[in-house]
C-alpha cells in the first residue's frame, strides 16, 4: 500500500526561470561575453541596413537611402562583365587549395609539436612557425619581389652565378602557370603556424591517461595518433572547415594584391574577385557596385555552409554547426 501511495505522488515541477532571472543567474558569463556581443552588435548587424547601397546608384549628397533605386543593375556588371566564371573559379580552387592543405598541415604541424619531449625546442618551434602570421602581406609581396625578380631577384642571381644562360633564367612575372603553385606555398608558409595553436590546443585537452594507457598496452606512437589523437581531433577539424567553406568565394585580397601586383600577364590564373572589384572601383569610383559583389559572396557563403551543415548533420548530427 506504501508502495503505491509512493508512486501516486506527483512529479517535482521545475519552476520556469523569467529571462532576466536567467541574465542574473548567468551574469558572470554575460559579462564575459559582452566584449564579444558588442563586437558582432557592432560590426556585423548594425551595418546590415547598409546592404541597401547594392540596390541603388549611390551618391554622397543623396546618401544609401536617397539615392536611386536601380534593382539589380549592379548585379548585372559581374554576369555581363564575361568574367564571373573565371573570378569565381580561381576564387574557389584557391580557398579550396588554402583550406583543405592548410588544415591538413595545421593537424601534421600540431601532432609533430605534440611528440616532441622536449620543452624548450617545442616552445622555440612554436615561435619561429608563429612568427611569419605577424609579417605583413606588403613586406611579404616585397620579399617576393625581391626573391623572383628577373633582373635582380636572388633566384636569378644564383643561377647566373651557376652559369645559366639570360633566356633561361625564370621569368615567373610573365609566366601565369606557377603562380598557383607560388601562392598556395606563400600563404601555408604564413598561415600555418597560427593555424596549427587550434588543433595543438585541442590535442592538449585529450586525456593524458588514455595516451599512457595505449602505451602500456604496446600501441606504438602511429597507432596512438591513428587510433587517439585524430579521431579526438575530428570535431574540431569539421567544425573549422565549416566555418572555413562559409568564406570560400572571398578571397585574401592582401596577399593577392601585394603579391602579383596589378599585372595583366597574370590575370588568367591570379585574378580574383576582391583584385578585379578593386580595380574597377578605383577606376570608376562605384561603391555600390562593390557593395553588390560583396552581397554576392556573402550569399554564396551562406547557402554553402547550410548545404554542408546539412550533410554533416545527416551523417553525424554531433560534428554539425546547429
Amino acid at each position: 500500500m506504501s508502495k503505491n501511495k509512493q508512486e501516486s505522488k506527483p512529479a517535482v515541477q521545475v519552476k520556469q526561470l523569467t529571462l532576466w532571472e536567467k541574465i542574473v543567474r548567468h551574469r558572470i558569463l554575460i559579462l564575459m561575453c559582452l566584449p564579444a556581443i558588442i563586437y558582432f552588435i557592432a560590426f556585423s548587424y548594425a551595418p546590415l541596413p547598409g546592404i541597401w547601397v547594392a540596390f541603388v546608384k549611390y551618391n554622397y549628397r543623396d546618401g544609401i537611402f536617397g539615392s536611386k533605386f536601380i534593382g539589380l543593375d549592379n548585379f548585372e556588371f559581374l554576369a555581363t562583365s564575361g568574367k564571373l566564371l573565371e573570378l569565381t573559379k580561381n576564387t574557389v580552387l584557391y580557398n579550396l587549395a588554402f583550406i583543405l592543405l592548410g588544415n591538413f598541415l595545421a593537424v601534421f604541424v600540431a601532432i609533430l609539436l605534440n611528440e616532441i619531449q622536449s620543452k624548450w625546442f617545442k616552445k622555440a618551434s612554436q615561435t619561429v612557425m608563429f612568427l611569419p602570421y605577424f609579417i605583413s602581406q606588403v613586406l611579404v609581396g616585397i620579399l617576393v619581389f625581391y626573391l623572383l625578380n628577373y633582373d635582380t631577384g636572388l633566384v636569378n642571381g644564383i643561377l647566373r652565378n651557376l652559369g645559366v644562360a639570360e633566356e633561361s633564367l625564370w621569368q615567373p612575372y610573365s609566366t601565369p602557370g606557377v603562380w598557383p603553385v607560388l601562392l598556395v606555398i606563400i600563404y601555408l608558409w604564413q598561415q600555418t603556424g597560427y593555424n596549427s595553436v587550434v588543433y595543438f590546443a585541442a590535442i592538449c585537452g585529450i586525456d593524458a591517461e588514455m595516451m599512457e594507457a595505449a602505451k602500456v598496452d604496446g600501441a606504438n606512437g602511429f597507432q596512438r595518433i591513428r587510433y587517439i589523437l585524430l579521431p579526438s581531433l575530428k570535431p574540431t577539424i569539421v567544425v573549422l572547415l565549416l566555418f572555413a567553406l562559409g568564406g570560400i568565394v572571398k578571397g585574401n585580397f592582401g596577399l593577392f594584391y601585394n603579391v602579383v601586383g596589378t599585372n595583366p600577364l597574370l590575370y588568367s590564373t591570379t585574378d580574383i574577385i576582391e583584385t578585379y572589384v578593386y580595380r574597377a572601383t578605383v577606376a570608376e569610383f562605384n561603391f555600390s557596385r562593390a557593395s553588390a559583389v560583396g552581397l554576392y559572396q556573402s550569399v554564396i557563403g551562406f547557402v554553402i555552409v547550410m548545404v554542408v551543415n546539412t550533410i554533416v548533420k545527416k551523417i553525424d548530427p554531433d560534428y554539425s554547426l546547429f
